[in-house]
């Protein structure tokens, strides 16, 4: 196919996408040279359950009306629609229901491409200002879809009994309705996404879909904020930012969950700290760190560090209710393959809680010797210095110059959780719960040298008009001109 066919062919296919289009508003939905790339990267992902946690005017619901009349249009750029569809459209109560996602509906969908609407209470022959119970939308085979419209209000009860393609919670559903909802799609294999502020705090969505402590392999999520959209101009941000307290600007700007204080590493971005894996050259090998558990979870990471000190965490163990000799042997299986580096007598060498020198009712022996036995040399002298270790964490996370030096290998799962979920009390400590990953990542970085301080040679002319700005300075201040 020469170049003269393939532009004729791509002339054909926009034909054929404008046509299907009609004159509705979808035509100018992130189709110019402005584009808002959050809202296309949740249009294009593939997961049957997702979620965008935005802060307000960060563009989250128009993704889900969109989302919604491609499904109903059967036009959906990203997934396959191989016939007529019905879903809900689930908001908080009626009345928002009508002034938000019924309302965005409405702007998306061609007046030709509605078949029928059936209200609630109001006329359809100005349905924007009443309540609509369904939409029967046109598609591009033939026949008709559905979207129906609920709201949390109704109880549970009215959730129940109908098989759908898709359900849409505009903002954070009581988890009972959403229960049910999740019943509906499964016959049908179909997909729930939701769009939602944080303003409840660490609710159920929190726990199911932030943290996704299930494990489910069909939960995607994303977050806006008001710099990812590209049609809010920077006046307005800064002006919405000076009317917000700072918890406030974590949900409504961010779209972070916000509990007790807020979170303990408000600078870690998931788009940013967390990478594939890659293969990490052998001598950016630098240690590795264990946080001991028997009942409770150990944990152990292993670090990197490249040339220009960014640190990187490349392997994780992570397992609760095993014995030393167990971990021990999986650490050493993990370094093998990694092809670690040995110290004295070719045994792994590790830092460890200090802890971990002591001895236990169920051993004469303290689970530092215990290590010792198995091949694995643990170093108890770290610092536990609770906040010092914390600051130092967060100067790799984000440093003064907003520069990143600490990265984590997606396969990492369980630190990543931790980040999210580790939050201060009403103490103004953290919360001591859940933490084990991020407690021998601080006996790590406190393990690391301070970054160096640069002098810089100053020449004479350097020093020369520095000395005549001071003398101008307090001439100024003594009103000498």
């Amino acid at each position: 196919m020469n170049a003269a066919e393939v532009e004729l062919q791509i002339k054909n296919i926009d034909r054929e996408i404008k046509r299907r289009l009609g004159n509705s508003n979808l035509i100018g939905y992130n189709s110019g040279s402005v584009v808002h790339h959050k809202q296309m990267l949740f249009h294009q992902d593939p997961h049957r359950n997702r979620w965008v946690f935005g802060g307000n005017r960060s563009g989250k619901t128009e993704c889900g009306a969109v989302e919604t009349v491609w499904l109903a249009r059967g036009i959906h750029p990203y997934h396959q629609i191989n016939g007529d569809t019905s879903g809900w459209v689930v908001s908080l109560s009626t009345q928002v229901q009508r002034d938000v996602a019924q309302k965005k509906i409405l702007h998306y969908l061609n007046p030709d491409w509605i078949e029928d609407i059936i209200m609630s209470s109001g006329k359809k022959t100005s349905a924007e200002y009443g309540v609509i119970d369904t939409i029967i939308v046109r598609n591009i085979f033939g026949g008709v879809s559905k979207i129906g419209f609920k709201s949390c209000d109704q109880g549970r009860e009215k959730f129940q009994g109908t098989s759908l393609d898709y359900v849409w919670f505009d903002e954070e559903p009581p988890q009972d309705v959403y229960m049910e909802c999740k019943m509906r799609v499964i016959d049908k294999c179909g997909m729930i996404y939701g769009t939602m502020t944080p303003l409840k705090g660490l609710t159920w969505v929190y726990d199911e879909i932030y943290l996704n402590n299930y494990n489910d392999p069909n939960v995607w999520y994303i977050q806006m904020e008001w710099a990812d959209n590209p049609y809010l101009n920077q006046q307005e941000i800064a002006e919405l930012s000076k009317s917000l307290s700072m918890e406030e600007l974590e949900s409504r700007r961010y779209g972070n969950f916000s509990g007790f204080g807020g979170r303990v590493y408000g600078e870690f971005d998931e788009s940013v700290h967390i990478i594939d894996p890659f293969d990490v050259p052998n001598d950016w090998y630098d240690n590795i760190s264990i946080d001991p558990g028997l009942n409770n979870p150990l944990s152990c990471h292993w670090y990197a560090v490249d040339y220009d000190g960014n640190v990187y965490v490349i392997a994780e163990h992570y397992e609760a209710e095993k014995d030393v000799q167990y971990h021990a042997q999986k650490i050493k299986e993990i370094s093998a393959k990694l092809h670690w580096h040995t110290g004295y007598g070719g045994k792994l060498e590790a830092l460890i809680d200090s802890a971990a020198n002591q001895k236990t009712l169920s051993s004469v022996k303290s689970v530092t010797e215990l290590f010792a036995e198995q091949g694995i040399l643990v170093n108890p002298k770290v610092n536990k210095d609770l906040f010092s270790g914390i600051s130092r964490v967060k100067q790799y996370l984000r440093d003064g110059n907003g520069r990143v030096k600490l990265y984590i290998f997606r396969t990492c799962t369980n630190m990543i959780r931790e980040f999210k979920s580790y939050y201060w009390g009403n103490a103004d400590v953290p919360i001591k719960a859940d933490d084990h990953c991020l407690d021998e990542l601080r006996y790590y970085i406190m393990s690391r040298p301070d970054t160096p301080k640069i002098e810089v040679t100053k020449s004479i002319v350097q020093i020369d008009k520095e000395r005549k700005i001071r003398r101008l300075n307090r001439s100024r201040k003594l009103g000498i001109t």
